[in-house]
């Protein structure tokens, strides 16, 4: 992929993160995402001028234009984001023929929603099922693409990795009553799952499980000055970051095709 090719994915996915940020934003508060954007402080229409991503906020200093009060950081931030995982995807999926662009489309679209699915997780603390739900139909559809032609019927093995992948997120939703954790990250490891397969799938989990034990500790002694055991930290954003580890960077900390073969040659 060519610097021209990065630029112009980069571009295109910081113009999509700017709709995301709307979607995110205005999505369950009984406000359409049509419509000309405001500032949340003053409620004027902001300006063509002003809603170019990532550039007018460096040029407004962080500000409204009208009444000087802050912008948040999320506005360039997910633009950042969305521009990043464009040029990752474009990379690790380049759409070369006509199957590949069907691929390259429904990752850019799982990208999104995922997005969308992070930033509405770490500020209400809930992984929204239309969402999550639209990301296991297209982790689903993903399975069926490929092969010789533009579609194949996938194996049992992939079909199952899914609820696999999810079954200890349901176990200990149901054994806790949904007070150890939310019954969204199930959904969303179902799609996990689908996506990664079985192996990959567990090893996005691992990722999650790690990452978020090590930021989460960080953040409530940093917050807190002390362990709060009972505080509610968002799963969902752990558990992405996990996936695009494993999807991107083909990251395994636990192959289990070789614990697969060990096991077979002591039987054997």
């Amino acid at each position: 992929m060519d610097l021209f090719s990065s630029i112009v994915a980069f571009l295109f996915g910081a113009i999509v993160g700017s709709f995301l940020n709307v979607v995110s934003l205005r999505f369950n508060t009984g406000i359409g995402i049509g419509g000309r954007s405001k500032c949340m402080s003053c409620g004027k229409t902001i300006s063509w001028l002003d809603l170019f991503p990532i550039l007018s906020f460096l040029a407004l200093r962080g500000k409204c234009r009208n009444c000087k009060s802050k912008i948040s950081w999320q506005y360039p931030l997910v633009e950042f984001i969305a521009g990043g995982i464009f040029v990752l995807i474009f990379f690790v999926f380049p759409p070369v023929s006509y199957v590949a662009s069907l691929a390259t489309i429904i990752q850019m679209i799982i990208g999104c929603l995922l997005l969308v699915i992070t930033v509405y997780d770490i500020k209400h603390k809930i992984i929204p099922d239309q969402f999550v739900y639209t990301f296991c139909l297209f982790a689903l559809a993903s399975l069926f693409l490929g092969g010789s032609s533009w579609w194949h019927i996938p194996t049992i093995s992939q079909l199952v990795a899914g609820p696999i992948v999810a079954l200890p997120f349901v176990l200990l939703w149901l054994v806790s009553k949904g007070t150890w954790m939310g019954l969204g990250d199930g959904k969303l490891a179902l799609g996990i799952g689908w996506l990664l397969g079985l192996n990959g799938g567990v090893n996005a989990l691992i990722l999650a499980f790690w990452i978020g034990a090590f930021v989460s500790v960080i953040w409530l002694f940093y917050t807190y000055k002390k362990f709060k055991p009972r505080t509610e930290i968002p799963f969902g954003p752990y558990l992405i970051l996990g996936l695009y580890l494993v999807l991107i960077f083909k990251i395994t900390v636990l192959d289990l095709h070789i614990i697969k073969d060990i096991i077979a040659s002591y039987i054997v």
